[in-house]
């Protein structure tokens, strides 16, 4: 513990205070270590030129990859749209939850 010192026009007196303490998230290196992938999963909602323009936008797809991933939602109920390490692919999937689409985080086994 560390002592302030502090004065005022009717006191002076000690405060003591605690150090702060710095809380971190830890992560082993299997969970951080490649591959990841980012699943789009199909939903009854979203327009196909919707997605199609959400790949584009997200992921930076041109315009062909994005409707090869979106019929294959549409078609196969998901599509694997990126794999690589897990910081980029979670915010890769929080992105694609601010569009609204059903999108999961999977480790590869």
């Amino acid at each position: 513990m560390q002592g302030l010192t502090y004065a005022s026009n009717e006191q002076a007196g000690t405060i003591t205070t605690a150090e702060p303490t710095i809380e971190k998230e830890t992560r082993s290196e299997e969970d951080l270590d490649l591959p990841w992938q980012v699943i789009v999963h199909n939903d009854p909602v979203n327009l196909m030129s919707y997605v199609t323009m959400v790949f584009q936008r997200v992921f930076g797809y041109p315009r062909e990859k994005a409707e090869k991933h979106m019929l294959e939602v549409h078609h196969g109920g998901r599509s694997i749209l990126w794999s690589g390490m897990r910081e980029p692919a979670e915010l890769y999937v929080q992105q694609l939850h601010g569009y609204l689409l059903l999108a999961t985080l999977e480790k590869v086994s």
